[in-house]
């Protein structure tokens, strides 16, 4: 096999991409580009143990399989554009680079608010340098913290905080709950109470409509025109898929990449989409495309994705089973399947809310996702009930 394969972003899901395309046989060249000077490395950790000063980039840094010899890698180099008929990407540095198949792997960004007031003070955590800019700002002393945004990476980036010795930590959200968009209103109550205990404090059911001060923020203004004095703001709204690269070339990039089952982008057999900027629908579940922000995601995708663009076709439509775990104080959530397509029928398998709980998800009456919260017991009750949820047939829509 000769030509090059092009993998367009190099996290986690351009470093498997890379790894898979050789195990599928692919033997001709193999580049990687990324916009980031590093190379890739564990994201998860940066919110909990990077924040708390208990990892370095060392030890967050991928070590490539044997497996993935002569892979040129392009650090620090963005793509501009795609024209996807002429098989061919640009580099923000003006390379033009052809290509025999194509991986969509660019990932996402952190979505910002867009509220008047300065800027100095607000941050985001997505990269190692995201990281070790907020970590500096979270250990000064009577250091007062306010999180917009009470989902995963929000109430995380809380519970370090906290655990930190921050004078104050509040979080806010314009919905009534923290994390009940995934994990549904019973365990989200649930997860307030433990926050709450533990020393953060929620303002729910209200949005941000500004910021104060003059070059730093010192108070975060919400929409009922009430102020919280905080020395350090974390953004934690949502992200925005980096699909602007590909635009012009008659694509559904309204939530990432629109993929078939196969993870092919658009009807070209030379472009396929990995990790959480792919759109597909899972035959596991009722075939409705959707994008997901699992760990996991990548490599799963990387495995299907690889063979497609090698060998034409990987024998059967890409169904994951989605696996996500968030770490949050001194418990864990651990899940197994779409808890969010069963959020109207939500029950408790094993244990009581108060302690170590393990939650079902139903649809139509099937099981679809497990989520367990607690400690090690919880992650492994729940994890015994990935073989049953493998099993289930798939959802109609």
């Amino acid at each position: 096999m000769s030509g090059r394969m092009i993998v367009a972003g190099a996290s986690l899901g351009g470093l498997r991409a890379a790894e898979q395309l050789r195990a599928a046989g692919w033997t001709g060249g193999i580049t990687v580009i990324g916009d980031e000077p590093h190379p890739p490395y564990n994201r998860p950790p940066l919110s909990k143990e990077v924040l708390a000063g208990k990892a370095t980039f060392d030890s967050l840094a991928f070590t490539p399989k044997a497996s993935a010899t002569e892979v040129e890698w392009r650090l620090g180099r963005r793509i501009v554009s795609a024209r996807l008929a002429e098989r061919t990407v640009e580099l923000d540095d003006g390379a033009v680079l052809s290509y025999e198949g194509l991986v969509v792997a660019t990932g996402m960004r952190p979505r910002r608010l867009r509220c008047p007031g300065p800027l100095a003070g607000r941050h985001t955590v997505r990269t190692i340098d995201d990281a070790q800019v907020l970590r500096g700002e979270l250990t000064r002393p009577g250091v007062r913290v306010v999180v917009v945004g009470a989902g995963f990476i929000g109430c995380e980036v809380a519970a370090t905080a906290v655990g930190l010795g921050a004078a104050e930590v509040t979080v806010v959200d314009p919905l009534p709950l923290p994390m009940a968009g995934p994990l549904g209103d019973l365990l989200a109550r649930e997860l307030r109470r433990r926050h709450e205990e533990r020393g953060v404090r929620f303002v729910l059911g209200t949005g941000v409509a500004g910021f104060e001060g003059g070059d730093q923020v010192t108070g975060v203004v919400l929409a009922d025109g009430s102020v919280l004095p905080s020395d350090v703001v974390v953004e934690s709204v949502g992200s925005i898929a980096n699909t602007e690269w590909l635009e012009g070339n008659g694509l559904d990039l309204g939530d990432g990449v629109l993929t078939d089952g196969q993870l092919r982008v658009g009807d070209r057999p030379d472009v396929v989409a990995v990790g959480d900027v792919a759109r597909f629908p899972n035959a596991r579940y009722d075939g409705v495309p959707r994008r997901v922000e699992h760990w996991s995601l990548p490599t799963d995708s990387a495995r299907h994705a690889a063979r497609v663009l090698v060998c034409g076709d990987a024998g059967r439509p890409f169904a994951p089973l989605p696996t996500f775990w968030s770490d949050q104080h001194d418990f864990r959530l651990q899940s197994f399947g779409a808890p969010v397509l069963g959020l109207g029928d939500v029950r408790v398998l094993d244990g009581a809310l108060s302690g170590d709980v393990l939650v079902g998800y139903h649809r139509d009456g099937l099981l679809v996702g497990v989520v367990a919260l607690g400690g090690p017991s919880a992650a492994r009750t729940a994890a015994r009930y990935r073989a049953e949820l493998l099993k289930q047939p798939a959802l109609t829509s």
